[in-house]
């Protein structure tokens, strides 16, 4: 069978997607491949459809054991023999994959890198043969790469090992030039057809924002998105456990995940997510390559990651079916301060300490990259695809600061006060300090270290009554602009290239504005809601109905529902109402297999709602 007859047969498409046929050849004609490609941009399938027509075996390496389950549950769902082995699977049930497996049974077999150094494993994949291994989230093999993890550099020596070298590909959602050059290096990839399909998802809503309450804010937004899915991505434990008990008390179906949970409770909280028994999943970022639930509808982080590498991937989880979807980022800086503390005690003790020192730089500069998106008043989708090498218009139309409205606010004087006392603090005590103590002397603050260190005495002290989230602001504008700049080492405030020209040569400063089209709403139930990314999704009763018929399909087989078919399936089903299995398989995502096992199901609840109209 031909690969667009397999393509439509079990992935329900009609059409590949961009960059996709390009890899799937080139495996099929055995060669090497790197493909990186947006989140939710159909990576899976350029492994997952080789597979089906390559002679022998196809492994998979994947890092997480929930990513393992999801994509194995829907190839199972698609009609195609796939199995798992990871630390989850009990003595029984791991002899049972390998004597399923030692018999031919499966196309797809994933494992974690881990399992490599296995005697009996390599022994498995000997006696089996091997004709593909994709390497999923490929980006953690690189020191320079936000999720380096060790484990992946044994993948290279295991390939090695087998009797006959298997097609390598590799795969990966975000990674820069020198981590796709790491990739190539430590795969050893021979003459790998690199494809870059670009990092744009335009059915994304971006936005950053400075609440005053963060806890009042995320439950506003999780309200008014009530009923959809979402995940709120914290940077601390202690923040999950708080955020999480937060929404809960507030009514919200919310349910939690990180690493110091015992495994059983992670399992059953990621369940009740996966099923939709939660809606809301409050995690660390030990979730962010562990999902593939195709109808999260929106992500909130309520810390800034340390990456925009992290940020994108974990913001990409959302709207991956290709509905929109609403990616938001609460900023404060503090969240600077907590991502440089778990940068410097972020581990990797089993490098040498010179690579170990590089890794850490190279984690700083990440995330000086991720504070200037979160202080940026240009378009914030084209600071991510600049980030990334990727050109795009100056304006996108569809992010918090391009749909707000920006406008221009002298504020000379006040810069004129912030540097002066900076000069001050420096003339008082030779040498520079932190902007917090900057701040808190221009706001006339009784801090002991002011006190301690005279800076009360000084002609700036008290000099300003502005509020300190606004003040917070100012200072990193003028940082961004080069009148202020801050010592990456000791973290410093100290004047910038331009500050003498507004101080002494009357330089005016005018600051963007962002006037936001959204607003808090109150956490009541008579709000008036704000209309959202996620909000612009269908929801007529068509949709209702086939979304009721999804989740009883689901409570059914004992999947998660969006197994059985994704949102935007369900959107195209309401769109073209089919009443035919014929007319059913022109709907966007319905294969054969699906057709035949759901096909009934879908077209009685059309029917029904037909007649009701009637």
């Amino acid at each position: 069978m031909d690969k667009q007859r397999l393509l439509k047969k079990y992935f329900g498409h009609s059409a590949f997607r961009g960059g996709q046929e390009a890899l799937i050849d080139a495996i099929l004609q055995g060669r090497d491949v790197l493909g990186v490609m947006p989140t939710g941009g159909g990576k899976s399938v350029c492994y997952q459809l080789p597979a089906l027509m390559l002679p022998r075996l196809t492994l998979v390496i994947s890092p997480l054991i929930s990513l393992m389950k999801d994509q194995v549950a829907a190839l199972t769902e698609a009609g195609i023999p796939a199995a798992f082995i990871n630390s989850s699977l009990a003595p029984e049930e791991l002899r049972s994959v390998y004597a399923r497996a030692s018999k031919g049974a499966y196309r797809l077999l994933y494992a974690a890198p881990e399992r490599l150094e296995s005697e009996s494993f390599l022994s498995l994949c000997t006696r089996l043969g091997v004709s593909l291994v994709a390497v999923d989230e490929a980006h953690c093999i690189s020191q320079w790469g936000q999720d380096f993890r060790p484990s992946y550099l044994k993948i290279a020596s295991f390939i090695a090992a087998l009797p006959a070298r298997p097609i390598v590909a590799a795969f990966t959602a975000t990674a820069t030039q020198q981590v796709r050059a790491d990739i190539i290096e430590h795969l050893r990839l021979k003459d790998p057809l690199c494809s870059v399909a670009g990092f744009d998802r335009p059915n994304l809503y971006f936005d950053v924002q400075r609440p005053t309450n963060k806890l009042a804010s995320v439950l506003s937004l999780v309200l008014e998105r009530e009923g959809r899915s979402g995940i709120v991505y914290c940077a601390t434990r202690a923040n999950v456990e708080r955020v999480c008990d937060f929404l809960c008390d507030h009514g919200i179906a919310a349910t939690r995940y990180h690493a110091g949970l015992p495994e059983e409770e992670r399992r059953a909280d990621q369940d009740d997510f996966r099923f939709d028994r939660k809606t809301v999943m409050v995690a660390t970022n030990a979730f962010g390559m562990g999902i593939d639930k195709s109808n999260v509808s929106f992500v909130i982080h309520y810390n800034m990651p340390k990456s925009l590498e992290s940020y994108y991937q974990e913001a990409g989880r959302a709207g991956r079916d290709g509905s929109l979807a609403d990616c938001i980022l609460l900023f404060s800086p503090g969240d600077v301060s907590t991502a440089e503390f778990l940068i410097k005690n972020g581990g990797n003790e089993d490098l040498a300490p010179d690579v170990r020192e590089q890794v850490r730089s190279a984690d700083f500069a990440r995330l000086r990259s991720m504070t200037d998106y979160c202080k940026t008043s240009e378009c914030l989708r084209g600071f991510i695809l600049d980030y990334f090498g990727q050109s795009h218009p100056e304006s996108c139309g569809f992010c918090g600061n391009c749909k707000g409205t920006l406008r221009l606010r002298d504020v000379t004087v006040p810069s004129q006060m912030v540097l002066s006392c900076v000069y001050r603090v420096y003339e008082k005590l030779g040498y520079f300090v932190g902007k917090t103590l900057v701040l808190r002397t221009l706001r006339g603050s009784k801090d002991k270290r002011v006190l301690e260190l005279g800076l009360d005495t000084l002609s700036t002290y008290n000099l300003m009554s502005t509020k300190r989230q606004e003040l917070n602001a100012l200072c990193d504008f003028l940082e961004r602009e080069g009148y202020l700049r801050v010592d990456p080492e000791r973290r410093t405030l100290e004047p910038g290239k331009y500050a003498r020209d507004v101080l002494f040569k009357g330089k005016q400063v005018l600051m963007p504005v962002r006037e936001p089209e959204h607003t808090e709403a109150p956490a009541s139930k008579n709000r008036t809601k704000t209309k959202t990314a996620a909000e612009k999704a269908p929801a007529d009763d068509l949709f209702s109905c086939l979304r009721q018929t999804r989740m009883e399909i689901a409570q059914r087989e004992n999947v998660p529902a969006y197994i059985v078919c994704s949102n935007s399936t369900l959107t195209d089903m309401a769109e073209k109402a089919p009443e035919t299995l014929d007319a059913l398989l022109e709907v966007s995502g319905i294969g054969e297999v699906k057709a035949c096992r759901y096909g009934e199901d879908f077209l009685k609840a059309i029917r029904n709602y037909k007649q009701g109209k009637a």
